[in-house]
């Protein structure tokens, strides 16, 4: 029997060549592709066709703490539209790429609690490893 364990500590996500902190409470950072690699098509003959997708683009979604020293990092790198790298890294999973841009600032709700901000970066040349 073997075991594993996971430990949040241990993932970094490097955006600009910056370690972000200040993560919120439950899903932290999701990386996804965009579209599927391929998609099929059936004939009425039962003949199946793939087409190859080329779209490179996918999404990080980070999730921070309002109290994050990182949420004005971010929104000044949305407000300023530079394309940047970025790396999101746990163990031997490596996902990103080295052109990317923060979509737009975070929503802002205020409460009597700690409230999150969410960004999407929209990463252009997106690879899992």
């Amino acid at each position: 029997m073997s075991v594993n364990t996971y430990d949040a500590k241990a993932v970094t996500c490097t955006l600009d060549g910056r370690f972000l902190t200040g993560f919120a409470e439950g899903s932290m950072i999701e990386c996804e592709k965009d579209e599927d690699n391929f998609s099929t098509k059936v004939s009425a003959q039962g003949d199946v066709g793939v087409a190859i997708t080329n779209n490179t683009l996918g999404t990080v979604t980070i999730t921070l703490a309002q109290t994050s020293p990182d949420v004005a990092y971010l929104n000044m790198l949305a407000n300023t539209r530079k394309i940047v790298p970025i790396w999101v890294q746990n163990g031997s999973e490596k996902a990103g790429g080295t052109q990317a841009m923060v979509k737009k600032p975070a929503n802002i709700t205020l409460s009597d609690e700690i409230e999150d901000r969410e960004f999407e970066i929209q990463v252009f040349d997106y690879s899992v490893a």
